[in-house]
C-alpha cells in the first residue's frame, strides 16, 4: 500500500510544490486549502496525472475541530497518514507598535497554533506506521533571537514551531516518528524580496525548498529528528 502525505495550504506555492514532489515520489497525497478551490482542484489533478491518488480537502486549520476534522478525512478516505507537512502560515509585515490585536492572534494561529493542532490529530496515525515524518516549514533565522520590529508576531510563532519541533522530536524518539524544520529564506513567491541581503544574490527556487522537504521525508533518514534546515542562499545567518 501506498504512502500517504498531507502538505496544508497546498493549492498553491510552495505547498503545492512540496506536494508534488511528493506525488512524484509515489505518496498518495490530501491537497489541502481554505480558499482556492480552483487551484486546489487543480493541483489535485497535476497529482492524479503522477499516477497516485489524490484527494482535496477544505478546512480552517486555525480552529480545533476543523483541524481534526481535515486530519481524520484524509486518514479515512487514503487509509492512514504517514506525511504531515504544516505549509500553513500568513505573512504579515508591519511595525510592531502598530499591529492590531486581531492581526497578532491571526499570525500566531496560522504559524504555531494551527500546526500543533494538527500534529496532535495526527500522532495516532503517524505512530500506528511505524514511519512517520512530520516537516514543519519555518523561517530562516527565526533561530536568532534578534529584534524583528517589522514582522515580529510572525517570527514569534515562526521560534515557537521550533521549540515545538524539536520538543516533540525528543517525545516521539522511540516511536518511529520523526519532527523536523525546514526553512525558507526568500523564495520566488515570497511578499518580500530584499534580493540585495542574500549572499548568493537569487531567490529560492519552490523545487528546492520542495527537496529540502524529501530529504527529512526519506526513509533512509530515519535517524534525523529536531533539525532545522535553513534553505536561504546565506540569508539571515
Amino acid at each position: 500500500m501506498s504512502r500517504v502525505a498531507l502538505v496544508t495550504g497546498s493549492a498553491k506555492g510552495i505547498g503545492r510544490a512540496i506536494l508534488l514532489a511528493l506525488a512524484e515520489k509515489g505518496f498518495d497525497v490530501a491537497v489541502h486549502y481554505r480558499y482556492s478551490q480552483t487551484e486546489a482542484e487543480r493541483t489535485c489533478q497535476e497529482a492524479l496525472e503522477r499516477g497516485v491518488r489524490a484527494i482535496k480537502v477544505a478546512a480552517d486549520v486555525t480552529q480545533v475541530q476543523e483541524a481534526q476534522r481535515l486530519i481524520q478525512t484524509v486518514a479515512e478516505q487514503l487509509g492512514g497518514l504517514h506525511v504531515l507537512v504544516n505549509n500553513v502560515g500568513d505573512y504579515l509585515k508591519k511595525p510592531i507598535d502598530q499591529t492590531t490585536p486581531e492581526e497578532w492572534h491571526a499570525l500566531l494561529d496560522s504559524n504555531l497554533n494551527a500546526p500543533f493542532y494538527l500534529t496532535q490529530a495526527a500522532l495516532p496515525y503517524l505512530s500506528a506506521t511505524g514511519y512517520g515524518r512530520v516537516v514543519n516549514i519555518g523561517f530562516a533565522g527565526a533561530q536568532h533571537l534578534l529584534a524583528r520590529p517589522g514582522i515580529t508576531p510572525y517570527v514569534i510563532a515562526k521560534t515557537g514551531l521550533i521549540i515545538y519541533s524539536k520538543s516533540l522530536a525528543q517525545r516521539l524518539a522511540t516511536k518511529g516518528v520523526t519532527v523536523n524544520v525546514v526553512s525558507p529564506g526568500v523564495a520566488e513567491n515570497s511578499v518580500s524580496k530584499p534580493l540585495e541581503e542574500i549572499p548568493m544574490g537569487r531567490l529560492a527556487q519552490l523545487e528546492e525548498l520542495a527537496r529540502a522537504v524529501l530529504f527529512f521525508v526519506d526513509e533512509a533518514n530515519g535517524y534525523l529528528t529536531g533539525q532545522v534546515l535553513e534553505v536561504s542562499g546565506g540569508w539571515n545567518l
